[in-house]
C-alpha cells in the first residue's frame, strides 16, 4: 500500500533465497512486475541547488550520501534513525506548483530510478539486507521455479512512487513517462517473446497505475499486447488507512521514528492523494473520521478533512487533479481479463477516533474491521461491485484468507495461488494453440 515508503513492511524471515533466474522454459507469455509504492529502489543525487535543513543532512555527513554522486535514496536504514530521518523526509518532499499544475521535487534533489525492466530493484530494498528488506523476492523465486527468466520472459516496471496520475487535462511528468515506458517494455518484451501477449501483475498502488495505462491506450492495442492482468492487493477505493497517514502521520510501528516527521513528507505526496477513501467505492454516509470536537468525515468529505488537518494546500490538487480520476473508475473497464488477488480476515482500520488532547498530532484510537490489514475489503472487492454489469469485461476475484496486504507476497499459500493462475494461462493457451 502507497502511504509512504517509511511504511514498507520490512521482513524478518531469515531464510529466503531468490533464484537468478537464469534458466527457464520458452512460450510463455512474459510477466512485467508493476510494484507498489515504496516497491522498489529509488536513487537521488544532490545538486549545489540544495540548502539541507541541518549540517547532519549535508552530503559529507548524511549515511549512504557521500560526495556529489548518485546514492540510494530509498531505502537506506538511516531513515531509522531519528536525526537522519529528517533529512530523508527533507529530500523525500514532493512540491506543487500551481501554476504549472505539476509535482517537483525539492530544489537540489535529482532523483531516478534504477534497473527499469529488470526485477533487480524489486527484489529487496537494501542490497546489504537482502532478507530483512525483501519485497518481491518471493514472487519471483517462485516465478523462477516454473519457468521464467529475468530479462527474457520476466520484468520489472519500478517507478518513482511519490508521483501518481491527474484527470485528462492536467499534466502529470513523471507518472505520464512512466505509462509511456511501461507501453515500450511491454511491446519489447511481446516482440521478443514471439509476439506473446503479456500477463500483467501488480502488487497495491501498481494496480492502480496498470488499470489507467490500460484505460489510456486503445482497445486494439490491448487485445494485441495484452492477455491478462492480475492485481495483488490493489486498494481500487483508497484506505482509512491513508487518511491516518494525513491526519497524524504513519510508520507502522517502526521503532524509533516519531510520525509527526514524516507526515509532511507523506502529505506531499501526489500518489498518496490518489489513496485516500473513494465516495464511488466507499459508503458516503459511513464516519471513516471523527474528529475531538466530534466532527465526522465521510469518503466525499475529504476536502474538508484535508483542511481541518491543516493541509489546505492539498485541496486543490485533490479537487482539480484526483477526483476526477476516481470518479471514472466505474468507467475504467479495460476490457482484459482481470484476476484480483486479495487478502481478507485480517484486522483493518475501519474508524479512527482523535481525542481531545493531541487532536490530529496524536495517534488515534482505532477501529478495525476486514481487509488485508491495510486496504479495507471495500475497496479490495471494488471493481467487483462497480463493474458487475460490464458486458464484455472478464472479472475474476479470489480471496484468500488471513493473508495480509505484504505477506500476499511471500506467504507460500498465496504464492501457489499466484503461480496457478499464471501457469494456467500458458498451459490454456498452449492447448488452444496446439488444437487450432
Amino acid at each position: 500500500m502507497g502511504k509512504s515508503p517509511l511504511v514498507l513492511t520490512i521482513t524478518t524471515a531469515a531464510m529466503l533465497c531468490f533464484c537468478a533466474c537464469q534458466s527457464g522454459g520458452a512460450a510463455l507469455h512474459p510477466v512485467i512486475l508493476v510494484p507498489g509504492s515504496g516497491g522498489n529502489q529509488l536513487e537521488g543525487r544532490l545538486t549545489a541547488k540544495y540548502k539541507p535543513p541541518s549540517w547532519l543532512c549535508s552530503r559529507e555527513v548524511a549515511p549512504g550520501c557521500c560526495g556529489r554522486g548518485w546514492f540510494r535514496l530509498w531505502f537506506d536504514p538511516s531513515v531509522l534513525l531519528a536525526p537522519f530521518t529528517k533529512c530523508f523526509a527533507h529530500r523525500m518532499t514532493l512540491h506543487y506548483d500551481p501554476e504549472k499544475d505539476d509535482y517537483y521535487n525539492a530544489p537540489g534533489v535529482e532523483t531516478r530510478v534504477p534497473h527499469f525492466g529488470s526485477t533487480r530493484s524489486l527484489l529487496y530494498m537494501d542490497p546489504h539486507l537482502k532478507h530483512v528488506t525483501a519485497y518481491m523476492g518471493p514472487l519471483v523465486d517462485s516465478l523462477c521455479r516454473i519457468g521464467y527468466v529475468d530479462g527474457q520472459t520476466l520484468f520489472g516496471a519500478p517507478y518513482d512512487f511519490r508521483y501518481g496520475l491527474a484527470a485528462d487535462g492536467h499534466p502529470s511528468r513523471v507518472g505520464t513517462k512512466f505509462l509511456g515506458d511501461l507501453r515500450d517494455l511491454v511491446e519489447r518484451a511481446s516482440a521478443s517473446n514471439g509476439g506473446m501477449p503479456v500477463i500483467l501483475l501488480s502488487h497495491s498502488l501498481g494496480g492502480l497505475f496498470v488499470l489507467e495505462f490500460l484505460r489510456r491506450n486503445p482497445p486494439s492495442w490491448r487485445r494485441k499486447y495484452v492477455r491478462h492482468f492480475i492485481a495483488l492487493s490493489a486498494p481500487w477505493g483508497g484506505s482509512v488507512e491513508e487518511m491516518l497517514t494525513f491526519a497524524s502521520g504513519y510508520t507502522l510501528g517502526v521503532p524509533l521514528v516519531d510520525p509527526l516527521i514524516v507526515r509532511g513528507e507523506q502529505r506531499s505526496s501526489e500518489s498518496n492523494l490518489w489513496l485516500l477513501p473513494n465516495p464511488v467505492v466507499f459508503e458516503s454516509t459511513r464516519p471513516l473520521v471523527i474528529s475531538s470536537s466530534n466532527v465526522s468525515y465521510t469518503a466525499k468529505d475529504m476536502s474538508q478533512f484535508l483542511t481541518d488537518i491543516g493541509f489546505p494546500e492539498g485541496v486543490g490538487p485533490y479537487k482539480s487533479r484526483i477526483v476526477p480520476l476516481t470518479e471514472r473508475l466505474s468507467m475504467a473497464a479495460p476490457g482484459v481479463p482481470v484476476t484480483c488477488i486479495v487478502g481478507s480476515g485480517v484486522r483493518t482500520p475501519e474508524t479512527l477516533f482523535y481525542d481531545q488532547d493531541r487532536g490530529f498530532n496524536g495517534q488515534p484510537e482505532v477501529v478495525y474491521g476486514d481487509g488485508d490489514g491495510t486496504v479495507n475489503m471495500v475497496s479490495l472487492l471494488g471493481l467487483e461491485r462497480l463493474w458487475k454489469d460490464e458486458t464484455g469485461q472478464e472479472l475474476k476475484v479470489i480471496k484468500l484468507p488471513e493473508v495480509s496486504h505484504t505477506s500476499i507476497l511471500k506467504e507460500r499459500g498465496a504464492l501457489e495461488k499466484i503461480m496457478e493462475e499464471i501457469s494456467y494461462l500458458n498451459f490454456h493457451d498452449k492447448k488452444a494453440i496446439a488444437s487450432s
